[in-house]
């Protein structure tokens, strides 16, 4: 068992991972799993995907001058706070 993912791009390469398993997974019942485990797994992946729009929206609102304080705030956060977890994935270095 692997450990839970804790950055951002941790749970977006968790999510891709996951998404190219089930992808590649041809049920022929011998690998049947508890519907719970399948609901996380699916919970999982769109918490990823809803991360991956939120990041691509907060590139649109930067590289359209939105500012951090402004970010933060729509975000329920600090706009220190916002830009500490997303600075790095959003902004050319």
């Amino acid at each position: 068992m692997s450990a839970m993912p804790r950055s951002i791009e941790e749970i977006l390469d968790h999510a891709d991972e996951l998404a190219a398993r089930f992808e590649h997974d041809t049920p022929d019942g011998a690998h049947e799993r508890p519907v719970e485990e399948y609901l996380l797994e699916r919970a999982v992946i769109d918490r990823a995907r809803s991360e991956r729009q939120i990041i691509d929206a907060i590139t649109a609102a930067r590289n359209a001058g939105m500012s951090w304080l402004r970010i933060g705030g729509m975000l329920g956060t600090s706009a220190q706070a916002a830009q500490q977890r997303y600075a790095a994935l959003v902004e050319p270095t």
